[in-house]
């Protein structure tokens, strides 16, 4: 099969391709570097069945594939506050281009949508029929905002067009490949213990969130993707953790030694946050397998080795 994947590059987009190439399809990677890495596909450049093009989705382009898994768009707070106007248009003006590829080449489309879309949610666990809390003019609402148009988008044209739609509400996802200076919890603490420094928390570190292991999302994505369901399908991982305990999840593991220090919260960070997914257990046979402390110390690996230098040069220094 010959699929594209939008962000591929990226953090997610990665781990996806290198399960999608390990299964033997044609895969195309296409992506802007704004967030993603060189780096993440080097190993893929020379396959036959691999092809890279840099590419803005905020421009149209054409190709002939089977399957579409649109996951561009910067993700981290950092990232998608640093210029909004353009996380609004990636989200709008690029999932609009993706459909459009969908509905003229007759492919399926999965739209990566987040659980930022409930908002700081007022319902808890959050199901996928919670509509949300969003602050539609807040400092998050270009990203929270930019997914939920991307989500009408995505159900307009398969009512208008008949397009194959597929729709995943992600929620945190960490492991190996998170950018360190990408402002996410786990890479915060990560970063900032391998470095020696104090862990950063936000309030008082009360509140929570759930964290799934990236391969396990990219199984589920891939269930829903060649399953029969359009979603939207939450994804994550159900055990909830405080932003506190985390840390101190962490700084175990790193060095017991190390302080954490508090800071004020940040506008509109969401309280608590922890997916409901009986649609993805019973619709996808789906749920996580990695355990948290298991994932940590293989995301700590992978970040010590980056920060360390263990990497080679021409890996690490490259970005496009």
């Amino acid at each position: 099969m010959r699929i594209l994947v939008t962000g591929g590059a990226g953090f997610i987009g990665s781990h996806l391709i290198d399960r999608l190439m390990l299964e033997g399809h044609e895969v195309i990677c296409l992506d802007n570097f704004y967030t993603g890495h060189k780096r993440n596909i080097l190993k893929w450049l020379d396959h036959p069945y691999f092809e890279l093009i840099r590419h803005d989705i905020t421009e149209p382009i054409r190709l002939e594939v089977d399957q579409i898994y649109h996951l561009a768009c910067p993700a981290s707070p950092v990232h998608y506050q640093h210029n909004p106007v353009k996380t609004i248009k990636t989200n709008v003006m690029g999932t609009l281009h993706m459909l459009g590829l969908a509905k003229r080449i007759k492919a399926r489309f999965l739209l990566a949508s987040t659980s930022e879309v409930y908002g700081d949610p007022e319902v808890h666990p959050q199901s996928e029929e919670y509509r949300g809390n969003v602050n539609t003019i807040g400092i998050r609402s270009c990203y929270d905002e930019g997914k939920r148009v991307a989500e009408t988008l995505a159900f307009d044209y398969h009512r208008q067009n008949d397009v194959e739609i597929r729709v995943a509400r992600i929620f945190n996802t960490y492991g190996p490949r998170m950018l360190e200076n990408d402002g996410r919890v786990v890479s915060n603490f990560v970063a900032q213990a391998l470095r020696g420094k104090p862990l950063t928390v936000y309030g008082q570190g009360s509140q929570t969130r759930s964290f799934c292991y990236v391969s396990d999302l990219v199984d589920g994505l891939m269930r829903l993707m060649n399953g029969d369901q359009i979603g939207p399908i939450n994804l994550g991982n159900p055990e909830e953790y405080t932003i506190l305990e985390l840390a101190q999840l962490i700084q175990q593991m790193i060095d017991p030694s190390l302080e954490i220090k508090f800071e004020p919260l940040p506008q509109d960070d969401p309280r608590r946050r922890r997916p409901d997914i009986t649609r993805a257990q019973k619709w996808l046979g789906w749920q996580p397998t990695i355990p948290v402390k298991e994932g940590i110390q293989r995301t700590i690996e992978d970040f010590r080795a980056r920060l360390t230098g263990l990497e080679s040069p021409l890996v690490v220094g490259e970005r496009l």
